[in-house]
């Protein structure tokens, strides 16, 4: 493990797999020329990738801290580095900093509780890291509800991944669904804030969701009517975050920074911040 005292001095990162999980999403393996993993962080820290030359950009870190010998990143094609980095290869070179930004709170908030985690679309890569944390310490905490969604069977990030693994195992309850019917899909159709009321989750659990802004809204205003409290949900806006340490000042709303303050919100903090969020 490469011990970094200095946030924004970046280190080399080898790309050793790159899978492609939709159309326009791949998930990137990243090692240090060592064949280490860059650095520790905890769930829903975010790294800056930089490819010198064309640009730096925040991602949230996909993989679980209990993994020790890689980082993971799912990243949506949107973009001139996101760009550059759907047509790398192999075993071409990076650099990577970080981790920024405050963690889901695992180890105190989160634990001993029922977990219930709401997805739409590439929000599950900020999710999957507390998932899969989740899971590994699974005597830590109660039932978890996955709720996942996205607009069409192919474009389920990490779909092989919740099939073969997340939704075999005890106490892990997945609800998958899409916008729209396909032929080939047999599961639920239909949106996420919608199908998370027509479940009807009981309030005694934490909620996390990530997702498009307007699924956030009309997800959180159905758990609400499902008597949920703004204090039990959770949510994070790693979308905001721009240099990491709170210099930059672009991340600010009002007198908080997404990167130090953030990105990971409850969502009675959210009502603090101004309208401009």
């Amino acid at each position: 493990m490469t011990d970094i005292k200095e946030p924004l001095i970046p280190v080399v990162g080898v790309v050793t797999d790159i899978r492609i999980d939709t159309p326009d999403v791949k998930t990137f393996r990243v090692v240090t020329p060592e064949g280490k993993k860059a650095f520790d962080h905890k769930p829903g820290q975010c790294a800056m990738l930089s490819i010198p030359g064309v640009g730096e950009a925040m991602f949230s870190i996909t993989s679980s801290p209990t993994n020790t010998e890689f980082m993971e990143f799912s990243i949506k094609k949107c973009g001139c580095v996101t760009e550059w980095l759907h047509s790398m290869e192999v075993g071409q070179q990076i650099t990577i900093r970080g981790p920024y930004g405050r963690p889901f709170p695992v180890d105190t908030e989160f634990a001993g509780h029922d977990m219930l985690f709401i997805a739409g679309g590439i929000g599950l890569a900020p999710l999957r890291s507390v998932i899969n944390y989740c899971r590994h310490y699974r005597d830590r905490y109660g039932k978890i509800d996955i709720v996942y969604g996205s607009r069409s069977m192919q474009d389920l990030v990490d779909y092989r991944e919740i099939i073969d693994e997340w939704t075999k195992d005890t106490g892990v309850n997945v609800y998958l669904t899409i916008d729209r019917e396909q032929p080939e899909w047999d599961g639920h159709v239909g949106f996420v804030p919608s199908y998370v009321k027509e479940l009807g989750f009981s309030t005694d659990k934490i909620a996390v969701l990530c997702g498009p802004p307007i699924m956030i809204k009309f997800t959180l205003a159905g758990l609400q009517e499902l008597g949920f409290d703004k204090t039990q949900v959770y949510t994070t806006m790693e979308l905001r975050m721009k240099c990491g340490i709170g210099k930059c000042g672009r991340c600010n709303i009002g007198a908080k920074y997404v990167c130090k303050d953030g990105p990971v919100f409850r969502c009675d903090e959210i009502d603090e911040l101004p309208d401009e969020y």
